[in-house]
């Protein structure tokens, strides 16, 4: 098929770049350390002229307005509105309220005889039909207008009828009268956070946001109540060897096998690890010995593993303390905001990182001081215990005699976030060629001056002038050329 020729921010045509040896050019920035993919993700346009420094929605407008100033162009919506065929020939789903009467033709279940109830004594043969075609006590019935005999409808409803709705169902589950009081539904909805597979981000929510609207409109809902959820987040799927998982391909794994050889925290912590969760992976990209190595070297760590910790002290702390402390109080602040974005695999780095860190510290000449190295670890299986709970429960309660799951969430003082200097990404067309060591609160002035600075960057300038020089200090300057 036809590609987009923007292989930087699309993986297929990252891959026929690569293939074929074309130039790959960034036009939206990815974040520090981004490097061998494309980024599918939102940031400020680069290599883009005018449009320098926007996000994606800023970008298109400015670019929409621009041609409709030029009188070239205008923006508009398209609707790609169809219809809907809810019917399925299947036993799973609604039973569609509809009988067939030889002397009225079809004529709709009154209210007073809902809801239709599927029976639950159904026999799935291999016949081709739905199973409620078979059932005698099911397929006939009266007809409600003339009392004559009837035959019932035996297709069922879409599922997708039943997922555009639950939710508000959800707000009052016990109401007998109705499907939900709006006033119930009123002091719930809408749903704040909404987490679904990447395969239903278009349909489902199609379908649940017309429910929504079109019960709001007929009063069943809140009249207000214009959207069912205020923010969504889909996850990728899990493919193997390029294709979709699936029982019809037969290409699932159990995990009860990965259980029995590396554990259930070693399995969890791989899928948190392997990509940034809105991200299709392949089973092939997850690394569970590795989890299971750090999983081994975090027990030694907190059980205090004589072959990893000799002795420790008390009494004054040293710089290596207080640096170790100050590191703690990072990991805390670091981990709260990236679980906050879904940023599950950079969480997983940094524990990762942190634990090494640990290592170096309690096989320091000095050793650790038992102060520190208790909180440090205790704070470690409190972080740990969202992704790796069996685990962080048994060596809490080793350490402490409670429960990991019962303790609350740790806060990082912002004292100790405090840091003399950072590490600054110098890139040249969005390539990292270069890091230095900076001041936190460095001027865009100072750190352009010192990316320009940089022999690595100069040996790409040629000694020509740059096209222009993006700044984002402390973190990232990105020279254009």
């Amino acid at each position: 098929g036809a590609i987009m020729a923007v292989p930087a921010e699309d993986q297929r045509d990252w891959d026929f770049a690569a293939v074929h040896g074309l130039s790959i050019v960034r036009t939206i920035q990815p974040p520090d350390g981004w490097e061998g993919e494309a980024f599918t993700g939102d940031g400020p346009h680069i290599n883009s002229e005018w449009l320098d420094g926007l996000d994606k929605p800023a970008a298109i407008a400015k670019a929409i307005a621009w041609l409709e100033a030029e009188g070239i162009g205008h923006g508009t919506v398209n609707y790609r509105l169809r219809d809907w065929l809810v019917s399925r020939q299947r036993f799973w789903g609604c039973p569609i309220p509809v009988v067939y009467c030889d002397t009225c033709g079809v004529v709709p279940v009154p209210d007073d005889q809902l809801p239709v109830l599927a029976p639950d004594d159904v026999e799935f043969l291999p016949t081709g039909e739905s199973p409620l075609k078979l059932h005698e006590g099911f397929l006939h019935t009266t007809c409600p207008t003339c009392a004559g005999p009837a035959t019932r409808e035996t297709d069922t409803m879409d599922t997708f009828v039943d997922s555009s709705w639950y939710f508000l169902r959800f707000c009052d589950p016990t109401n007998a009268e109705l499907p939900f009081a709006p006033e119930a539904a009123a002091a719930w909805m809408p749903v704040d956070q909404y987490i679904g597979g990447v395969e239903h981000a278009i349909l489902h929510l199609m379908y649940a946001r017309f429910f929504t609207k079109a019960l709001a409109d007929l009063g069943v809902a809140p009249k207000g109540l214009r959207e069912p959820f205020k923010r969504l987040f889909t996850q990728g799927m899990v493919r193997m060897g390029g294709g979709k998982m699936s029982k019809s391909k037969g290409n699932l794994v159990s995990p009860e096998s990965i259980f029995d050889r590396q554990g259930a925290d070693a399995l969890r912590l791989a899928i948190l690890q392997v990509k940034p969760p809105a991200e299709d992976v392949d089973w092939e990209d997850f690394q569970i010995e590795g989890c299971e190595r750090y999983l081994n070297r975090l027990w030694r760590l907190a059980t205090s593993d004589p072959g990893v910790i000799t002795s420790t002290r008390s009494g004054p702390r040293t710089a290596a303390d207080d640096e170790t402390d100050k590191a703690c109080h990072r990991l805390i602040a670091r981990i709260t905001d990236e679980l906050e974005r879904w940023s599950y695999n950079t969480a997983v780095a940094g524990f990762m990182e942190f634990t090494n860190d640990l290592y170096r510290y309690v096989q320091s000449p000095d050793g650790p001081h038992i102060d520190v190295l208790t909180e440090a670890v205790d704070t470690l299986l409190l972080l740990l215990a969202p992704s790796v709970p069996h685990l962080a429960a048994e060596l809490w309660e080793r350490r402490n005699g409670t429960h990991v799951h019962e303790h609350p969430w740790p806060i990082a003082d912002p004292a100790k976030l405090v840091v003399d200097a950072v590490t600054m990404v110098l890139q040249v067309n969005g390539k990292v060629r270069d890091r230095i060591d900076v001041a936190p609160d460095i001027t865009e002035a100072d750190a352009r001056d010192l990316a320009l600075a940089s022999d690595k960057v100069q040996a790409f300038l040629d000694g020509a002038a740059p096209r222009t020089v993006i700044v984002r200090a402390p973190k990232l300057v990105n020279v254009v050329v």
